[in-house]
């Protein structure tokens, strides 16, 4: 094993080491049962923007069930991801309502700005563009969240004003 692989591989153990501790006090606030899964889970991705494979191990260890459930509850909800994110994760609403009210030129104007795709993440982990079923906002259409906040009757250009914003708040 060359030296940088070996300081990588101890940064790694230290690091789940680490982690592991975090899951272990999250399992005694929401405790060791089958029901904790769900905010256990939405806190590691809240501190961490995924959920890593050991993160999934440790958990299932710790509330004593089989990791496929884990990972199967992870792929399930649109809201946790096994795969890393940006610092800001963009949702934007694909509902029939928030197509009619121009959600397409909203997300061509998004796309154009950060040079991402739907589905990607861009090469400074700053912004994660997503697709999202409905945010509730079907009056106020199109929408999109941004990490926990929601945006409202966006034009493209209220759009890229707004991750403009984001991007020299950094």
């Amino acid at each position: 094993m060359e030296p940088t692989e070996k300081i990588i591989r101890q940064a790694e153990q230290l690091h789940d080491g680490e982690l592991a501790k975090e899951i272990e006090s999250l399992v005694k606030v929401y405790g060791s049962d089958r029901s904790a899964l769900i905010p256990v889970l939405q806190q590691i991705q809240k501190k961490y923007k995924f959920i890593s494979s050991f993160a999934q191990q440790e958990v299932a260890k710790l509330l004593d069930i089989h990791p496929v459930e884990v990972y199967g509850v992870i792929t399930f909800y649109s809201f946790l991801s096994s795969e890393p994110k940006g610092k800001y994760i963009i949702r934007l609403c694909r509902t029939i309502i928030c197509d009619l009210a121009g959600k397409e030129e909203v997300e061509k104007a998004i796309t154009k700005e950060i040079k991402i795709k739907v589905g990607e993440t861009t090469k400074d982990n700053k912004f994660t563009l997503e697709y999202t079923n409905c945010l509730g906002m079907c009056d106020l259409g199109p929408a999109m969240m941004i990490n926990n906040k929601i945006y409202t009757k966006l034009t493209p250009e209220k759009a890229v004003s707004i991750i403009r914003d984001l991007d020299k708040s950094d």
